[in-house]
């Protein structure tokens, strides 16, 4: 199966976006008072932002702007929060499943300190219609915690092969942001996990795109992924 929108994607072949070059937008690092201090690095686009993705694993994540340059995407800003080397208490700041207090602790600084911060050092303040949320692995079904439980927030939801914990629950879907699902045929448990959230999230009445590709578990999926997930919430 793949779902993509027209102009999306090829059906099962993974795009690699080429990089010739360094990004020509910038990246700016800071430590935010959180849990002993916590980085946040934002790729700040070469023109005006006209819509933001705010990160799980931003470490890794905010590197990826220079593949939005390569496919033609020169609005998008990404705004990165570093997640915890340690993988048990990654899981506990991803998972409610797994620690809701620190869950609970972690979404907080997530939605709203992260937020309030980006919109003071960076003086952008985007509806939630602009504004999405992203994670890969663990980090993927952060980001559909954060979407489903913040549709005011994230109006998107880009999820790489989700796997982690949270579970969608039928009986307890509210309104649904638009939902972008990408997992690889090489990675079974993920792409089975997958293919249960865009059931569920149609189920309850979601714009869905699940994207199959030939590949296994890691970031040369989710980054080749990314450029497409931002064309086909916010165009270019």
């Amino acid at each position: 199966m793949d779902d993509h929108a027209d102009g999306v994607g090829a059906p099962g072949t993974i795009q690699e976006s080429s990089c010739d070059g360094p990004a020509a937008g910038e990246l700016v690092t800071e430590t935010l008072d959180y849990d002993g201090g916590r980085q946040v690095t934002v790729y700040v686009p070469p023109g005006a932002p006209k819509a933001v993705v705010f990160a799980g694993d931003g470490q890794v994540v905010s590197h990826w702007g220079a593949f939005l340059e390569a496919a033609g995407t020169r609005h998008a800003m990404i705004v990165g929060v570093h997640g915890l080397a340690d993988e048990t208490l990654r899981l506990q700041e991803y998972s409610p499943v797994f620690d809701a207090k620190r869950f609970a602790a972690h979404e907080g600084f997530f939605v709203e300190d992260v937020r309030r911060w980006t919109r003071s050092r960076f003086g952008i303040g985007l509806p939630a219609e602009r504004t999405a949320v992203f994670g890969a692995s663990a980090a993927g079904e952060f980001a559909l915690a954060l979407g489903l439980r913040h549709p005011d927030v994230y109006g998107a939801i880009f999820s790489g092969s989700p796997g982690g914990g949270y579970k969608p629950d039928g009986a307890t879907l509210g309104p649904v942001p638009r939902t972008y699902l990408v997992a690889g045929t090489l990675e079974p448990f993920f792409l089975s996990n997958a293919t249960r959230w865009a059931t569920a999230l149609r189920d309850a009445g979601a714009d869905v795109v699940l994207s199959e590709r030939p590949a296994p578990h890691g970031d040369a999926l989710w980054r080749a992924e990314f450029p497409l997930m931002v064309t086909w919430a916010f165009g270019r």
